[in-house]
């Protein structure tokens, strides 16, 4: 079965999904894609046209069309095996599934889910749901029976230096490095890709997962249902914090019930409040409605979009959200919303020019031996001019 994973209600996960497709959320171990992945070889995405080069689509004459922000199940699977031609499946009275040539949903036969499954039905929830998604990923991905998994002559090293405390399982893959650690698995398992290394000193309580070439600093404290994506750099203290991928968060500072996008950086004593003072409800900017919105979360730390950055001993209040190639700065809490491409802090902003923008992405991209292509400079430009309203710009 050929599966597109489409795109709805995109503004409403700005601004992660400003740069990528819902799909390429990661949530657990996966990205959204890459759990469907395991079920159905063939997955592409429908998108907006301006991500579609970088993220193509591809149709065929049979196609399974599938919302983007909907996490499989085994039950899910089962019911969008025994979809026909021309059926769909809806949840709510929406539906989330159907079988078709094209995207059409007028002359579907509407069938009623009884499947449970979770949904990304706001932003938050990318940090909210990881934990039980770590769990999930584990089981899909054949690894919940596995211990101590790969390289037997580097295990028994590993499990000599480091302290396991826990019943839940840890899967470790092929070139992984710890050293002297304590890993906590009593409240879930833990992952660490492929070389990807722990450095002495650290202390993870379950459930974790690091991706492939993440590094965990010495000393560093993680608590549980946390995911560092590939290429991911961090130290300090964490949690429940989700980074899809090539971003760092090298030094000593708090970074909790938050995500952040791709080529992030939190410069050393950043520090990002989860927890009102008043532990009133924690409110978020809402690109949809345009304005701030109640999460019903007593813990919501930093939305941060790709390439955005900030200074040494830069704070952030609770439930900040950072758009995209932002650049931040300075004393004082800069305000819960700044927009993509703004550079400065509580001071004020003014505009990131793009050029300088281009210049800094190229650097940070050659450091991890990746290309910053036309098709990557082509994508800010849209963002940039997508967001020029929320900078005031005419």
């Amino acid at each position: 079965m050929n599966v597109i994973l489409y795109d709805n209600n995109r503004i409403n996960y700005y601004p992660l999904s400003l740069t990528r497709p819902i799909a390429y959320f990661r949530v657990g171990i996966l990205t959204i894609k890459e759990k469907w992945n395991i079920y159905y070889d063939s997955v592409s995405v429908k998108t907006e046209a301006y991500l579609a080069t970088k993220y193509p689509i591809n149709v065929l004459n049979d196609n399974l069309w599938i919302n983007a922000s909907i996490l499989p199940s085994e039950e899910l699977i089962t019911e969008l095996k025994n979809l026909r031609v021309g059926e769909g499946l809806s949840k709510n009275g929406q539906v989330f599934a159907f079988r078709s040539n094209d995207f059409d949903i007028d002359k579907l036969n509407i069938i009623d889910s009884h499947a449970q499954f979770s949904v990304l039905e706001k932003i938050s929830d990318i940090f909210s749901l990881n934990g039980q998604q770590i769990k999930n990923d584990m089981k899909i991905m054949g690894m919940l029976k596995m211990e101590w998994m790969g390289d037997k002559k580097i295990l028994e090293d590993i499990k000599d230096s480091n302290i396991k405390i826990g019943n839940h399982p840890i899967y470790i893959e092929d070139g992984a490095k710890l050293q002297h650690s304590i890993l906590n698995t009593s409240d879930g398992p833990i992952y660490i890709g492929k070389d990807a290394e722990i450095m002495e000193g650290s202390m993870i309580r379950g459930p974790f997962a690091m991706g492939q070439n993440s590094v965990v600093k010495m000393g560093t404290k993680i608590y549980g249902a946390t995911t560092l994506g590939p290429y991911c750099k961090v130290g300090g203290e964490l949690n429940n914090v989700v980074l899809f991928g090539y971003s760092s968060k090298s030094h000593d500072g708090f970074l909790g019930n938050s995500v952040l996008g791709e080529w992030c950086n939190l410069g050393a004593g950043t520090n990002i409040s989860n927890l009102k003072n008043n532990y009133a409800d924690v409110r978020l900017w809402n690109y949809s409605s345009e304005r701030f919105e109640n999460t019903a979360l007593q813990f919501c730390g930093l939305i941060m979009g790709d390439h955005s950055k900030s200074s040494i001993n830069t704070m952030f209040n609770t439930g900040t959200v950072v758009g995209v190639s932002a650049n931040i700065f300075g004393a004082g809490f800069p305000r819960n919303f700044i927009p993509s491409f703004s550079w400065g802090g509580s001071k004020g902003f003014m505009i990131y020019k793009l050029s300088k923008m281009y210049n800094v992405a190229s650097k940070v991209f050659s450091r991890r031996g990746v290309e910053f292509s036309k098709i990557e400079e082509d994508i800010l430009l849209e963002v940039y001019n997508l967001t020029k309203r929320y900078r005031n710009e005419v």
